[in-house]
Formats: C-alpha cells, structure tokens, sequence
C-alpha cells in the first residue's frame, strides 16, 4: 500500500522490518543494536525459517494436511517455528505463553483457521508473493515516499535497529522501541500495539 499509495492514504506503519530478513544491512563498523539484529536474523535463516520456505515454494503440500486433519492444523500453528514453539506452544506444555495470550486464545485462532478452511489460502499468500517478486525481478521497486511509522517489539524475529529502518524507508515519522510483545504483537499485545498505531497516526490526521 506504502508504494502503491493511493489516494487518501496518510501514511503505514510496520512492526517488521522484511526488508531486513535477506541478511539485514550489514556494515564494517555495526552498532550493537545492527550486530544484535544481525546475529538475529542469522538464527532464523539458520533454524526458524522452514516454513517460510514451504510456504514460498510448496504451499499446496502442507495446504493438504492444514485441511483435512485438526491435528495437523494445529501442530503446524503451534510449531512451524522457533518462534511459533516457544510463544504458543508453551500453553500446552506447562510454560506460559507469550504476552496476554492463553490456551483459550490459541485454539480460538486454530479453530477460526479450521471452521473457514483457510489453511491452504493462508500458506499460498507467501507463495503468491514470492511468484510477485519473481515477476518483478529486476524492475526498480516504487519509492515509499509517504510518512512510516514503525515499532520495534523485543521479540519480533529481529529488533529492527531505526537506521535500518530509515534506510529503508527515508520518510519515518515515527520510530519506537517498546518493552514487550514479539512477532505475533497484534495478538500477544492487543492494548499495547493499538496504543502504537494510535501514536504513529496522530500527527497525520
């Protein structure tokens, strides 16, 4: 939306930096933040990103399983990655889950997942977006001149340091790193993120 940026748009706001997720912006002299976020992103290329490679490649494989066993629904929500497994999972094997979310919580979202049967369209969205980017290989990429807020939640797969986010985007108008809250934001952290979106937003009204 951010390049796209049709009429009436103000501005966006992110809380992951994809950008970043190729290998980040590496320099010869990183900021402890810019090493910290390196050595992140290493983690997860080396041992959390399966997923997102099944889901950009084969989607359909693991769309069949997502849509005709609950069982293989939830073991792929619960456990797709590291990140997934030590957030979600922790609700049913005696430790706490992340932020405000509960088992009640967890199988709400599971069980959305199964009812409308949208397992496979949701593991196909990374597909199409990768087949996107492929098409446009090579192509210069629009700008995003519009205003862009951005939060930094600790648990997020990387902490995006504001240098990478500014070169980035060269318009941030808002920027902050928050005290909770990871990858999953939105739910672990309803209040917390709301109270975000409302701070980038405010000087555009």
């Amino acid at each position: 939306m951010g390049r796209q940026a049709p009429e009436g748009l103000l501005g966006i706001h992110m809380n992951l930096l994809l950008a970043g997720l190729g290998g980040g912006y590496p320099s010869p002299d990183p900021s402890p933040e810019e090493r910290a976020a390196l050595d992140a992103i290493h983690t997860f290329r080396t041992s959390g990103n399966g997923y997102l490679i099944e889901q950009n490649t084969r989607p359909q494989t693991i769309g069949y399983g997502l849509l005709t066993s609950p069982v293989a629904l939830a073991a792929w929500m619960l456990d797709h990655d590291t990140d997934a497994y030590y957030k979600i999972s922790g609700a049913f094997t005696g430790g706490q889950p992340s932020g405000g979310l509960t088992r009640d919580h967890i199988l709400d979202n599971i069980t959305l997942y199964w009812l409308t049967g949208t397992g496979a369209s949701a593991a196909r969205s990374y597909w199409e977006n990768t087949q996107a980017a492929a098409h446009a290989a090579g192509q210069p990429r629009p700008e995003v001149k519009l205003p862009v807020g951005f939060t930094t939640f600790p648990g997020e797969i990387f902490r995006a340091p504001r240098s990478w986010v500014e070169k980035s985007y060269p318009n941030v108008s808002y920027f902050n790193e928050v005290g909770k809250g990871g990858h999953f934001a939105a739910w672990e952290e309803p209040e917390l993120f709301a109270t975000e979106i409302r701070a980038a937003f405010r000087p555009l009204r």
